[in-house]
């Protein structure tokens, strides 16, 4: 079985977007596909798991305190499990339908975001879902799922063009006294006002901040440091080493270098010399069939699995390493 095949043996999620990216398929066989993935598989597995008050099933985090124990049972069920716990709370359940393609005019998706327009609310402060709430990663996302699925995100994108910093980036830790950009954030927020242009159609501010911030990953070659051009060695976020050069699937808030070059991808930018370091380390993943292995997968829980665990081929990094690898070699043919 050659790759393609092995990808097309899969989840009509996956599928449809192979159909798409790497088999030029027809335009009508590629929504015919793409269809199918709220009324089978995994798009149709997670979409069941709503419950009727708009939340997904997600359980209870684990508590630094016993104060912030306290916090969340006192939150009650329309905010118990916007944000957390990782990663089956109600924001993680939409990130990965909006990453399954289900489509947003079908009526299982408008029935389950009606539910989250009309009941769910972030721990933060009960903001409603839609109306973002303090950090800019968050409301990032906010503005890629609500313009995925229609909703009106207008006044939370006003909101990170405003936050966004010097270098170009975007840190949720600019409350706290950070003046530089994040990799973890900034690529949040690229996506979220990618989404934006590519549903509400064009606006010059918002095209020119999305530039600005894709300027700061290729700046910085999407994983060194622009001041010593260095590898990135150490996680600001996590306190931990930086693993941008480990491909994960699903990310979520996580950045790493397959993730931004997909960006990339998606933004039509097209390829220079600064993102040759990166095409190198995709190409060097790449088993003796051609397919690429799920690196460090994050702490935390999924639903169910869309994967077959650590160090397996990963059908989502072979495609999404796949689509990234052509990008980059049409624009050189």
């Amino acid at each position: 079985m050659n790759v393609i095949d092995w990808l097309l043996d899969s989840d009509p999620a996956i599928r449809w977007q192979v159909m798409r990216d790497l088999t030029d398929a027809p335009e009508e066989q590629v929504a015919a596909e793409r269809a199918r993935v709220a009324g089978e598989g995994w798009g149709s597995r997670l979409l069941a798991l709503q419950q009727p008050h708009g939340q997904w099933p997600a359980g209870i985090p684990a508590f630094p305190s016993e104060a912030a124990e306290k916090w969340w049972h006192a939150l009650g069920p329309a905010r118990q499990g916007t944000l957390l716990p990782g990663w089956t709370s109600t924001a993680w359940s939409l990130v990965l339908l909006r990453a399954f393609g289900v489509e947003p005019d079908s009526a299982a998706a408008r029935h389950a975001v009606g539910l989250v327009r009309e009941n769910v609310r972030w721990e933060h402060d009960g903001e409603p879902f839609f109306s973002g709430e303090a950090e800019p990663c968050i409301n990032g996302r906010t503005v890629a799922l609500g313009a995925y699925f229609g909703m009106d995100v207008a006044r939370v994108v006003e909101r990170l063009l405003d936050e966004q910093m010097a270098d170009g980036g975007w840190n949720c830790e600019q409350e706290n006294g950070s003046t530089r950009g994040s990799f973890h954030t900034t690529i949040d927020v690229l996506e979220g006002l990618l989404e934006y242009e590519l549903s509400a159609g064009g606006a010059p501010d918002v095209a020119d901040a999305r530039l600005r911030g894709q300027e700061y990953l290729l700046e910085r070659r999407l994983f060194r440091r622009l001041s010593t051009g260095r590898p990135v060695d150490r996680d600001r976020k996590t306190g931990s080493p930086a693993a941008w050069m480990r491909f994960s699937y699903p990310a979520f808030w996580h950045y790493d270098v397959l993730r931004g070059l997909d960006h990339l991808r998606a933004a039509g930018v097209t390829p220079d010399d600064r993102v040759a370091e990166a095409i190198g380390l995709v190409r060097s993943k790449a088993d003796a069939e051609g397919r690429w292995p799920l690196e460090n997968p994050h702490p935390g829980e999924l639903h169910f699995p869309i994967d077959d665990g650590e160090g397996e081929p990963s059908r989502w990094n072979t495609l999404r390493a796949m689509r990234v690898l052509r990008w980059y070699e049409q624009a050189l043919a």
